[in-house]
């Protein structure tokens, strides 16, 4: 008996080796399919197939490590090296990886970005079909990529942190989708000279503070581009001057943790002690992984023989991780070279087939779309005056083989220019083609900016506030507070965190007592670091959770308006509608004192922020109307609440949390029939002050609201307003050319207002320069209720001098 025990024993061993084996081989199969798509990326670049290509070359073994500690539920969050990765844990094939090089439009073919991102940029799906969430505790996650220099850091913290809420808000259901019990962790990536960018050391501390399960692996090959880590950071390596940030027995911190790129047990093992020290302690890890190597340089734009000596690629071409990962499966005998030559001569047929079966994908819509351009041009050569000069535009389409989209319709557009002058049935159909796949392929460049959903915000209707016997007037903060709290306690999902959001109720006690009643971990404060603040939101929405990111300051928008441009509001549309993120960023501001605490830039905002929503409210009750809409929502928005407002009276509607303020409806605020008069805020009550002198002076206007600028008036209610005035004026306290100008051609351009124009459609602005401190610096600065008047009067002074008439100057 004990002799079977042992050969038994000995069996298992055995198969437990050959198991390891069997992984270790699985490994490096990876590690030479992704070494050899990046090879063969970077041949079809420079042979004019692809655009542009920035490869994970050199970054294979770590990314292999890495993979082995990701589980069902974990999240990335990392940049453009990270295909090993995706290809280890089954979200990358050979072919979608050229599919993304070649910008495949197809979501089927090319599941990242459906081409609108290039290759390296990786993702994968949180939504179902209708925009409904997956089961995201059921799969590996990927937060869609960006390519600005740590711009995946904020996120990052976000994504970590929701852990720490799943883990602790016992009110939000066990089995919810999103998280098991918060043992979920969130996977960073960066560069080490990207480190040197603010947003890394905004996120760094940050998590530090809040010590959520966050993993930054530095992909170290001791370059930045072409400038060496000499000129990057002190001390040429970010695990050293980090140091401080270390954990120990009287101070929380992070577990820090420096390997070697190209050693692979080291890695491993590195990879799960970081896994598990996040995983079960909601600590934050550093992994610094050192000695990496760039084989291809940065990307296909140049060579880095250019900038190293041959010392460094000599060195480079030793310790290569890949060619490290073969000689230590073979010293170890885990192989023999005949089996590793093997496995690599079939990996390259079988990236090269890959290549090919992604460029007939690519390739092969566009050639059917470029024969029926061929056919219906050809119909009308064979009609037209002037078929010299169309026949050769239709034989140089068809005898190409590689083309873009671009080459079909300059050719058709062509045809149809040359034929202005004609009439034939041919052309006509040429017409129609044109028409039906324009409208088709801009679907595939310009859909999905917001949500098509059922939830999408502009499908929120409207519910208006109630009113009865027992309503009072109160401080218009109050309206604020209350309707928070109602929301609180409907939605366990929701939660704010801001500077000064948490003990005091923020600056104007909005929320007031709401930490005292639903926690810290629901209501809470931050250090200054508005980066990270809407980096905590979106990343905590990508999450399932309702996070309201509170940005003090209208001004201080500017420290995340980078991430608010390039990562929130692009995230539905680089997706392709695959993930979303519904964070609602609060601020307040408008006609406030001083350059830094009173600008108003919100002309900057709305031209940045395209596929975001900005809100404009001119009152509490509207504001509040507003985060009741988008709590029924599944889109991202700004609310910038009116800071001179808090103080003012209004009536406490008694359906609080229940009242809804529409998306792009506008209010009209008083008849008129003279003049129509758009503006939106706290301007709108020196409008309104105005609007009572002028109707002494004769002059009856109208006044509107615009409540939302993003979307802007869906209904043309203004239009509407300028049929019956004939004229029109936009006042704002933004900056000559902001958003009164953005207003003013949604008017004049988009709701075609200017037949119906009696008088030039007029502007009347802030100065060009930020507002100069003071009451008076205000009146000097922005527009005045007398200034409003006066531009009004002038108006109606050009129409009717006699009626109207203007003192001599």
């Amino acid at each position: 008996m004990e002799k079977v025990i042992q050969n038994s024993v000995k069996e298992s061993q055995q198969l437990a080796k050959e198991d390891f084996k069997e992984e270790l081989i699985n490994d490096y199969k990876i590690a030479v399919t992704s070494r050899e798509c990046s090879l063969l990326g970077r041949r079809e670049v420079l042979t004019g197939k692809a655009k542009f290509g920035i490869f994970g070359d050199g970054k294979e073994l770590p990314q292999l490590a890495w993979a082995r500690s990701f589980e069902n539920g974990d999240f990335r969050s990392g940049y453009y090296r990270d295909q090993t990765f995706m290809m280890a844990i089954g979200e990358l094939s050979i072919q979608q990886f050229f599919a993304g090089l070649y910008g495949n439009t197809d979501i089927n073919e090319e599941p990242m970005s459906a081409g609108r991102q290039m290759g390296g940029h990786f993702s994968t799906h949180s939504l179902n079909e209708d925009g409904s969430w997956k089961r995201l505790i059921d799969q590996k996650n990927s937060s869609a990529d960006i390519s600005p220099t740590a711009g995946q850091m904020p996120r990052l913290l976000g994504l970590a942190q929701a852990s720490k809420i799943y883990r602790h808000n016992d009110l939000i259901a066990t089995d919810n989708g999103f998280s098991n019990q918060g043992n979920e962790v969130a996977w960073g990536t960066i560069g080490n000279a990207s480190t040197s960018e603010g947003h890394f050391w905004e996120t760094f501390n940050a998590a530090g503070v809040l010590q959520v399960p966050m993993v930054i692996s530095v992909w170290d090959d001791d370059y930045g581009i072409s400038v060496h880590a000499r000129y990057q950071t002190t001390k040429e390596s970010i695990s050293k001057i980090q140091a401080g940030f270390q954990r120990n027995e009287k101070h929380d911190g992070y577990e820090i943790i420096v390997v070697k790129g190209w050693d692979y047990v080291a890695l491993v093992e590195a990879y799960e002690k970081a896994s598990k020290i996040a995983r079960e302690e909601h600590v934050p890890v550093l992994i610094h992984v050192e000695e990496l190597t760039q084989p291809q340089g940065h990307s296909t734009s140049g060579s880095h023989e250019r900038y190293k000596n041959e010392d460094r690629l000599n060195w480079e071409r030793e310790y290569d991780c890949n060619v490290q990962f073969r000689k230590w499966l073979l010293d170890n005998d885990f192989a023999k070279e005949e089996e590793l030559s093997e496995i690599e001569k079939v990996i390259k047929k079988e990236v090269r087939e890959g290549k090919k079966a992604a460029w007939n994908a690519y390739l092969n819509p566009i050639l059917e779309e470029r024969n029926q351009a061929v056919e219906l041009i050809n119909a009308v050569a064979a009609v037209s005056e002037n078929a010299v000069f169309i026949q050769p535009l239709s034989s140089k389409l068809e005898k190409e083989q590689e083309l873009y989209r671009k080459d079909i319709f300059e050719a058709v557009r062509k045809t149809l220019r040359i034929t202005l002058k004609e009439n034939h049935a041919s052309i006509t159909a040429l017409h129609q083609w044109l028409s039906k796949n324009k409208a088709n392929n801009q679907q595939k460049f310009s859909s999905l900016l917001f949500s098509d959903s059922k939830t999408a915000a502009i499908n929120i209707a409207a519910v208006a506030p109630v009113y009865d016997e027992t309503s009072e007037e109160v401080d218009a903060r109050l309206i604020m507070r209350d309707n928070f709290d109602a929301l609180f306690a409907a939605h366990p999902e929701i939660m704010v965190f801001g500077e000064d959001a948490g003990k005091i109720g923020d600056v104007n006690q909005g929320l007031e007592g709401m930490q005292e009643k639903y926690g810290e971990l629901r209501v809470s404060d931050t250090g200054i670091r508005e980066a990270t603040i809407l980096g905590q939101g979106i990343g905590l929405a990508m999450r399932g959770l309702r996070p309201i990111a509170e940005i003090q300051y209208l001004d201080y928008l500017l420290y995340c308006l980078q991430l608010m441009s390039d990562d929130l509001a692009t995230l539905q549309y680089r997706s392709a509608g695959k993930q979303k993120a519904p964070v609602i960023i609060r601020t307040r501001g408008h006609r406030l004192e001083g350059i830094w605490h009173s600008g108003s830039p919100m002309g900057g905002i709305i031209n940045l922020v395209r596929g975001i929503h900005v809100l404009v409210p001119r009152n509490m009750t509207q504001a509040a109307g507003f985060y009741n809409t988008l709590m029924a929502s599944d889109e991202p928005a700004l609310i910038v609440e009116c800071l001179n407002g808090y103080r003012l009276k209004e009536k406490l509607p008694a359906n609080l949390g229940k009242f809804r303020t529409a998306l792009g409806k506008v209010e009209t605020l008083r008849e008129g029939t003279d003049i129509t008069l758009v503006s939106y805020g706290s301007t709108l009550r020196l409008v309104d002050l105005a609007a009572t002198e002028l109707e002494r002076a004769g002059i009856s206007a109208e006044i509107i609201d615009v409540q939302s600028l993003l979307p802007f008036d869906l209904n043309h209610d203004i239009l509407e307003s300028v049929k019956k005035t004939n004229r029109l004026l936009v006042i704002d306290e933004d900056v000559p050319g902001g958003a009164s100008a953005y207003i003013l051609q949604k008017i004049v351009d988009t709701q075609h207002a200017w037949p119906h124009l009696d008088s030039k459609p007029q502007c009347l602005t802030a100065q060009d320069h930020r507002p100069a401190y003071g009451t008076d610096g205000d009146y000097f600065s922005k527009p005045s209720a007398d200034d409003i008047f006066d531009k009004v009067y002038q108006i109606m002074h050009e129409v009717n001098p006699s009626k109207f008439p203007k003192h001599k100057e």
